[in-house]
């Protein structure tokens, strides 16, 4: 039964990946109910959920082809910050970043939801030159730390980096979802591959989750991708909320 409960973790996780982006919501604290210790907890499930993200990554590949230079660039963006976020995991107390979590997450909460208004106002106030499709300056550091703090914890990093990219760029939100999802996909590669080389992972859990993450990643980029807009941004807002008021 405990088996069945990790897989089952894995595949709701994998949904949520493609979808709203708090994967770590459900699985994390369903690890802790199980007794493993936090760190291990927490490096065994981001090893575990990198199927889920590779899966919606590839659920979600006519999206991600729209602007392939533009997923590429959210790749090396979010490969440098995961980095250093798995590396500050290693390094630092527990309790340095959780603190300031679940208000970044609101933050974050908050820019989704008025992003609407937010990008018609900074189209307004935006020099002549069209629909921004590249990532500015700021947009780019700020993808940046989201995945730092993806590396470091994520959950609530799927949030956080819908509501950078959605109000850096003018895109459809069924590709800024799938740009998400490919950061995520990286920022956990990047922090799994640390963690096995130099944490204590628990390879049998974080197998569990990977089965049932693999099928809820593709399974959710699908649904993602058939949700309307405003309905998704309302289940991204709701998601955040519930991660950062649980994580209070």
């Amino acid at each position: 039964m405990q088996q069945f409960a990790v897989v089952a973790a894995g595949f709701g996780a994998g949904v949520l990946t493609a979808t709203v982006g708090v994967a770590s919501l459900l699985s994390f604290p369903v690890l802790l109910a199980l007794g493993l210790p936090p760190v291990v907890a927490n490096v065994s499930n981001t090893v575990g959920l990198i199927a889920g993200s590779l899966s919606g990554s590839i659920g979600y590949r006519r999206e991600l082809m729209v602007k392939p230079r533009l997923a590429g660039f959210v790749v090396i963006t979010c490969t440098s910050g995961a980095v250093v976020g798995a590396v500050l995991l290693l390094c630092l107390p527990s309790g340095v970043f959780e603190a300031a979590v679940p208000w970044l997450i609101v933050l974050a909460c908050l820019t989704v939801g008025v992003q609407p208004w937010l990008g018609r106002w900074i189209r307004r106030n935006d020099e002549p030159g069209g629909r921004r499709t590249r990532l500015s300056p700021a947009t780019t550091v700020f993808a940046a730390l989201t995945g730092v703090y993806g590396g470091y914890f994520g959950a609530g990093a799927g949030v956080m980096m819908m509501a950078v990219l959605s109000l850096g760029l003018d895109l459809d939100l069924r590709v800024v979802n799938a740009l998400k999802t490919l950061g995520l996909l990286v920022a956990n590669i990047v922090a799994g591959l640390i963690f096995v080389l130099v944490a204590d992972v628990d390879f049998t859990v974080a197998g569990l989750l990977a089965v049932g993450a693999v099928i809820g990643g593709y399974a959710g980029a699908h649904l993602g991708r058939r949700l309307p807009p405003t309905l998704l941004r309302l289940l991204v807002i709701a998601a955040g909320l519930t991660t950062a008021v649980t994580m209070l």
